[in-house]
């Protein structure tokens, strides 16, 4: 359910929205609700043809108020890619006024398996990443007193069975959205994490979920149900607006409550799905 229902069509008309890993998932979704409010667009990713096809579905919701989409390829680990990107962007569609970080890397692996490069990957898409594209939209952010939403989960501040990775570089996101909340305030610029909890349809849940899975969790959940790549969206978009102007360095748990449960069904879910040594399958990342 996208969020003109609930909100002015025209919130974010005249405004740039850039998002890294924005070609698919939760974060496709994220800049489907800033166009869906007039934003214009510029999604990053890896792959073009991926970020072509989610193109042309942002600019079918933001044609309504003229938005721009810019599909640009770069990965966030290369500095000076994201500096093209993003100045390709002001360029062709407008100073960035909100800057989405959500590029990730995630697979499951135990600490004792992990190569150092595996471990290297992770902290270099996720928080590398996330350093990269907000020390290189800064100057825009600037003009704009613009806003930063950081895309963070659940193991930056919960352990996760075979998450060590991640959980490093999730937790030094958030950290990161903390300092840059205090030191960029002075320019206007506004700092904030969401973190999603399981969310329908995408990529990580069809890998990690099964039926049987599904009824046990969603049933320890709180809100007793998994979430929609839209309420994060939401999420966002209320970060972004007006309506958050006096929120900075803030850590929205947007999750229906599964933060309160603890990880032991994760960690039940996924223990027959890590390969261990002797198992004759190589750990992702050596």
């Amino acid at each position: 359910m996208l969020v003109q229902q609930y909100l002015p069509k025209d919130l974010f008309r005249g405004k740039t929205v850039f998002v890294t890993g924005g070609g698919s998932g939760i974060n496709l979704g994220v800049a489907r609700n800033f166009a869906a409010l007039g934003a214009s667009l510029a999604i990053c990713g890896r792959t073009q043809e991926k970020l072509d096809r989610a193109a042309a579905e942002l600019a079918a919701l933001s044609a309504h108020l003229g938005g721009k989409v810019l599909p640009v390829a770069a990965d966030v680990r290369d500095y000076a890619a994201l500096e093209k990107a993003l100045g390709r962007t002001e360029a062709e569609v407008g100073p960035v006024d909100v800057l989405v970080c959500g590029a990730a890397g995630n697979f499951l692996c135990p600490a004792e398996d992990l190569s150092p490069n595996g471990f290297k990957a992770v902290i270099d898409i996720d928080l590398l990443g996330s350093f990269n594209a907000s020390r290189a939209a800064f100057e825009q952010l600037k003009k704009t007193r613009g806003s930063i939403l950081f895309i963070s989960a659940g193991q930056s501040f919960m352990p996760h069975a075979f998450q060590v990775h991640v959980g490093a570089a999730k937790a030094g996101i958030d950290n990161l959205m903390k300092n840059l909340a205090l030191e960029w305030g002075r320019y206007g610029i506004r700092s904030n994490t969401i973190v999603p909890g399981p969310i329908e349809d995408t990529e990580g849940m069809r890998r990690l979920s099964s039926p049987e899975h599904d009824t046990r969790a969603k049933g320890a959940i709180p809100l007793g149900r998994y979430g929609t790549v839209d309420e994060i969206g939401h999420a966002a978009v209320f970060l972004a607006s007006p309506f958050a102007a006096y929120i900075t360095g803030t850590v929205l748990s947007v999750d229906g409550g599964s933060n309160l449960i603890g990880s032991a069904l994760w960690n039940q879910a996924v223990e027959s799905l890590v390969p261990r040594k002797g198992s004759g399958k190589a750990p992702p990342g050596s």
